[in-house]
């Protein structure tokens, strides 16, 4: 997952930005843009309105009311389709002669299965998906006692640059569609029911990407999956997550729509000195606009900000950036805000390492003696590289079976 970034499907993040520090604007130091032309994804119903999956099934030759049958089959039955079709026959509802066209035209591969790891006895699943023009992105299924959530991206690759971010330092290739971000949430769907299991509950937006920094398909993929069934998936909008580094203008834009969303800061740094480099668009929007945006996000929405902060050995886990991040949370309010401090997970190549834990337990006494609630992280997914930070869409790229892809 990344620590944690418009629009267009195939877009760069904006352009350079920066804020005058001592004299001259800095701009972004941000990841590498890929230079292909985007192809855009294909059509798919879950990306649709309800209005235009009525249109686009008359435009067919079919009677509008098969877009809801269609929509019952991929959110209430999980429906996969195969590139084949497979899939298609046992939408039975539907004529004979129209199933396999209908599945081609609406409901077509999105996301091809080309490596699939597990750890945790199992309990964490992280897959590498091939995209239709070859990009490559990861999702990660985490099963809990008491909960089912899927780790979703929002672009491949990350344009942010921060340095400790295997994602980051990967460099964007281009933002990822609704439908592509649904389907990653609809794949753990069907594993869950191929096996029997609970259902996925709980979405967070802290894979491969910015996801603010892509804010139009970000906010059409959460509308589908909470909107109700046969609309939607039907699932719980204070159920999901939403990570960012810290983008001001796209924290207060969510702020306004009207979505119960828990948001969550990636932030690591009290101070920006050291935030310029960890987080570099903190050259833009800096530590105090940061914070401020958060905490009219938490007024607006009622909603209790996340804090992420990865924990660096002798980089950011003083005691005295312990207290300074306090200070800084406890002058905007009591109550708005929850921290959870992340011991640094490994990436190759990295100068960087995890906090001792005696420092780390220093750090989360200071913050809790202050008042601010804090829970250390959990790390799920470190050994395949599935942890915070490490998706970086690595392995082979030859497709292999996914036993579990469909029930």
């Amino acid at each position: 997952m990344t620590l944690p970034g418009s629009e267009p499907v195939g877009g760069p993040v904006g352009g350079p930005v920066g804020r005058a520090v001592g004299g001259p604007v800095r701009g972004v130091v941000t990841g590498p843009v890929t230079g292909r032309r985007p192809v855009r994804p294909p059509r798919h119903l879950a990306e649709l309105t309800e209005a235009e999956r009525v249109e686009a099934v008359v435009a067919l030759g079919e009677k509008g009311f098969r877009a809801r049958q269609l929509a019952v089959h991929y959110f209430e039955h999980l429906v996969g389709i195969g590139p084949e079709g497979e899939g298609a026959e046992g939408m039975t509802d539907l004529p004979a002669a129209s199933r396999t066209r209908l599945a081609a035209a609406l409901l077509p591969v999105l996301l091809t299965g080309v490596r699939e790891l597990t750890c945790d006895a199992g309990q964490t699943v992280k897959t590498v998906w091939r995209l239709h023009d070859g990009a490559l992105v990861e999702s990660v299924l985490m099963r809990y006692p008491d909960r089912v959530t899927v780790c979703a991206s929002s672009q491949a690759g990350c344009g942010m640059g921060c340095p400790f971010c295997a994602t980051g330092q990967a460099g964007l290739t281009r933002n990822l569609s609704a439908a592509e971000i649904i389907e990653q949430v609809m794949a753990a769907a069907r594993v869950q029911a191929g096996v029997g299991g609970p259902r996925v509950g709980n979405v967070v937006f802290m894979g491969m990407g910015e996801p603010l920094a892509n804010y139009r398909p970000l906010l059409v993929a959460v509308r589908a999956l909470t909107s109700p069934s046969p609309a939607g998936l039907g699932l719980s909008a204070r159920g999901l997550t939403v990570s960012t580094v810290g983008l001001v203008p796209a924290m207060d834009r969510l702020a306004g729509e009207g979505l119960p969303l828990t948001l969550a800061l990636s932030l690591h740094a009290p101070d920006d000195d050291l935030r310029d480099e960890l987080v570099p668009v903190n050259t833009r929007w800096p530590v105090r606009e940061v914070l401020d945006a958060a905490r009219r996000y938490a007024g607006s929405t009622g909603r209790r900000v996340s804090i992420e902060y990865a924990l660096i050995r002798d980089v950011n886990d003083h005691p005295w950036r312990a207290r300074a991040l306090a200070g800084e949370l406890n002058r905007r309010g009591r109550g708005w805000v929850h921290v959870n401090p992340i011991p640094l997970n490994p990436t190759p190549g990295s100068r960087w390492t995890a906090s001792n834990p005696d420092v780390e337990s220093e750090f989360v006494t200071i913050l809790r003696e202050a008042g601010i609630p804090t829970t250390i992280r959990d790390t799920r997914g470190r050994e395949i590289d599935g942890a915070c930070g490490q998706l970086a869409a690595g392995g082979t790229d030859r497709p292999q079976a996914l036993a579990q892809s469909r029930p």
